[in-house]
């Protein structure tokens, strides 16, 4: 069972922002916990085929990626990502039905592992490389908070959907 808290072990603002982002992240593999194959992949939704648990965790690790990598680094865009068009926006949560759970879950750890040692070797005002489509250039703390509101919202997907899949409540 994922092991989850978000009291800080202390109550400086980094160790606040990464508890809150890295209990949303454990949130989201509690959410999988004991689910089926056959279930993870299942779009429960009328008018969303890519609403998904595997699709969610997918989207979930690439959009850590983009913030992360991609913009704060200016590092080059990888995976599915590169494939996204007007037509087909979001390639990992197509993509990852095809793809074993806990293939997607070992990958979305692995990258919160790195991206925690990106976070901890940076200023929280340290500005991205690459700017926003507006121009500017959003510091880290920006980031660590978008990326928890991020997470926290699909969270309320992966309830419901999880919910509608199989019945499982309150994880």
């Amino acid at each position: 069972m994922t092991t989850r808290t978000d009291t800080p072990t202390a109550w400086d603002e980094r160790t606040q922002l990464t508890t809150f982002l890295d209990y949303a992240r454990a949130t989201a593999r509690a959410k999988c916990e004991g689910l089926t194959e056959e279930n993870a992949g299942k779009a429960p939704l009328p008018g969303s085929p890519l609403m998904t648990v595997k699709g969610l965790i997918s989207h979930l690790r690439w959009v850590e990626h983009w913030w992360l990598d991609v913009v704060f680094l200016d590092r080059e865009l990888e995976g599915p990502l590169t494939d996204a068009t007007d037509e087909d926006p979001d390639p990992e949560m197509r993509l990852a039905v095809e793809v074993p759970l806990a293939r997607l879950l070992a990958e979305y750890e692995e990258q919160n592992a790195r991206h925690r040692e990106l976070v901890a070797a940076h200023d929280l005002d340290t500005r991205a490389r690459r700017s926003l489509s507006n121009g500017d250039h959003a510091d880290l703390r920006w980031i660590l908070l978008h990326l928890i509101e991020e997470t926290s919202r699909h969270n309320g997907h992966l309830d419901v959907v999880r919910e509608l899949v199989d019945g499982t409540t309150g994880v």
